[in-house]
Formats: structure tokens, sequence, C-alpha cells
């Protein structure tokens, strides 16, 4: 009986995975359609959020018939309670990825990206990759120097994102009212992506530490303690 718990716990960590990893082409295929205006690459990110929104739900359901059934406790517990809350996260940074696909499909076949902004938004989609595929890595391994990795993104993500707004609302800015309105939203859709991504790490921290009140200084604090661990546990 005991084994079989284990692999459901197994099983919950590896469907995260599996989520993130369709995040992290979710949002490669929306930031390209975004930058190149390709329709089909938007339609195929809109239509495949249903699927990351299942697999969502379906481990959501397993999470509970956990807790309902085999009533873990400790760091089981801790696992099933992450599993839940990480699964809100990555099907909100779905809904991210979709709502940038959206907009190439609402302006093609003219660019989203307004004039003046193709460098930022090039930067901000490329940063937003890394920190999925990056977030993908810390899911499968545990290990939280990815969740140090994205949280230096993300600020990098914040930085960009107020240069847009200091951008558009500055006495040079041309743009007509949709452009504005573009920017603004892709922009938000962009720094709320790399903001959840922020949230997830947090989460394999509680699950890494069992305290839920973690702030950047935090993060870096958990690689180190897990380093050292990991130094420790070497030399012995």
């Amino acid at each position: 009986m005991r084994e079989v718990f284990h692999q459901s716990l197994e099983d919950l960590q590896s469907q995260l995975v599996e989520i993130a990893d369709l995040v992290a082409v979710s949002i490669e295929k929306a930031t390209r359609s975004f930058a190149t205006s390709d329709v089909a690459l938007a339609e195929e990110v809109i239509a495949d959020d249903a699927r990351i929104d299942e697999l969502a739900v379906a481990l959501d359901e397993q999470a509970i018939e956990i807790l309902a059934r085999q009533q873990p406790v400790a760091r089981d517990l801790r696992i099933v309670v992450t599993a839940l809350r990480v699964s809100a996260s990555l099907e909100r940074m779905g809904d991210m990825s979709e709502h940038i696909a959206q907009l190439a499909r609402l302006r093609f076949p003219e660019r989203a990206i307004p004039k003046g902004l193709k460098g930022t938004f090039t930067r901000m989609g490329e940063l937003d990759v890394e920190i999925a595929r990056t977030l993908a890595s810390l899911l499968r391994t545990q290990d939280l120097r990815f969740a140090d990795t994205i949280r230096n993104a993300d600020d990098d993500v914040d930085e960009l994102h107020a240069s847009v707004f200091e951008k558009v609302l500055s006495d040079n800015w041309k743009g007509e009212a949709g452009a504005t309105v573009d920017a603004t939203l892709a922009s938000r859709y962009h720094e709320r992506f790399a903001d959840h991504a922020v949230a997830v790490a947090k989460k394999v921290v509680y699950l890494a530490t069992g305290d839920w009140a973690v702030d950047e200084e935090d993060i870096a604090l958990a690689v180190e303690a897990q380093h050292e661990a990991e130094s420790g546990s070497g030399h012995a």
C-alpha cells in the first residue's frame, strides 16, 4: 500500500513536469507568432491551451483523491499541496501564452508589435521562453539553483515591462490608440507569465523548506542551504 501511495506522489510530480513542458512550448510559439505575425502558429497556441487546462484539472482531481484517501502528512502532504498550487500557476501561464497569441491573431495581417518596441518585445519573449524552460528543469530536478535563475530573469522582464510603459506614456510616443493598447496588454502578459513562474519557484522552495513565507532573498538563502547540504553529504 505504501508503495502505491509513493507511486501516486511520483505521478503527481511527473504530471507537473509534463504541464510545464507544454507551457514552455506554448510560450515559445506564442512569442514567435507575436513577433512574426504567424497567425497559423497563433492558432496552434490557442487550440493547445485546452490540453494544458485538461492536464491541470486531471492533476487537481488526483491530488484531491490522494488527500481524501491517503491523508498524507509532513513532506508527503507538502508534495500534494504544492502540486495543487503549482498546477494553478502553470494553467495561468498557459493562459498568458494564449493571450499573446490572440493579440497576434487579432492584428493579422499587420504586425502586433508597435513600431519602436520590437527589440523590447523580442527580448521579453526570449526571457519568458528561458524562464519556462528553466521552470520545467526546476520541477524535474527540484534543484533550487533553477529557482534563483528564474527570479533573476523575472527582474529583467520587470525592467522591460516598465520601459514599455515609459515609452507609451512619453511625449515622443506617436502610436495610435490601438498600438498603445496592444503594447500595454502584451507587456502585461509577458510580465505576468514571468511572475507566475516565480510563484511556482517559491512553491518548490516551500516543498524543500516547509516555509510558505518565501521572498526573493529567501530563494537565494534556500539555494545556498541546499548547496551546502549537498556538499556536506558529498564529504560524508
